[in-house]
């Protein structure tokens, strides 16, 4: 199994069990995410509750909650929305803080590319849920949640070259 840390502060925040799709020239991983049903399994074993003095309500689960798997899995905080000012200024520092960490090769791409990336998801900046990895570290990525037109499940965004692949 592989999973992806983040390349600034070694939170994880994927894996391989999730496919991700590359879009504006490899910057961006696309992943899609799910909402599912967490909590107590509610087994239907065939009995009749009514006909053994249980109630209506018997096998409702108040425990059970609907999070969504990527958040749930590596423990995601959401953060505050950003305004477009406060965007710009994040993306400033941490372009100069990933920068310093890539290699001559992929310096040079993410220089090329990352401009293009960042006014992609500036055009969606309205409509972006943010989250960070469980340590919550100012400096660290960011990754972005949003629903595309029509969509039940969320969609997720990551900078490809602020993870560093890691195997388990």
């Amino acid at each position: 199994m592989l999973v992806y840390q983040d390349l600034l502060t070694g939170d994880e925040l994927l894996s391989d069990s999730f496919n991700y799709k590359e879009i504006e020239n490899g910057m961006l991983w696309e992943v899609d995410g799910k909402w599912v049903v967490q909590g107590a399994v509610d087994v239907d074993i065939g009995a009749n509750p009514s006909a053994e003095g249980g109630g209506e309500d018997e096998g409702v689960d108040d425990q059970a909650v609907k999070v969504v798997d990527i958040v749930d899995t590596f423990r995601l905080q959401e953060q505050p929305a950003f305004d477009k000012k406060q965007f710009v200024t994040y993306m400033k520092r941490y372009i100069k803080l990933l920068t310093s960490k890539l290699d001559g090769e992929k310096q040079e791409l993410f220089k090329k590319h990352i401009e293009g990336a960042t006014k992609f998801l500036l055009s969606k900046l309205k409509d972006m849920q943010f989250f960070v990895g469980e340590s919550m570290h100012d400096d660290g990525s960011l990754v972005f949640a949003y629903y595309k037109e029509g969509a039940t499940d969320p969609t997720f965004l990551y900078f490809a070259y602020g993870l560093k692949e890691v195997k388990c």
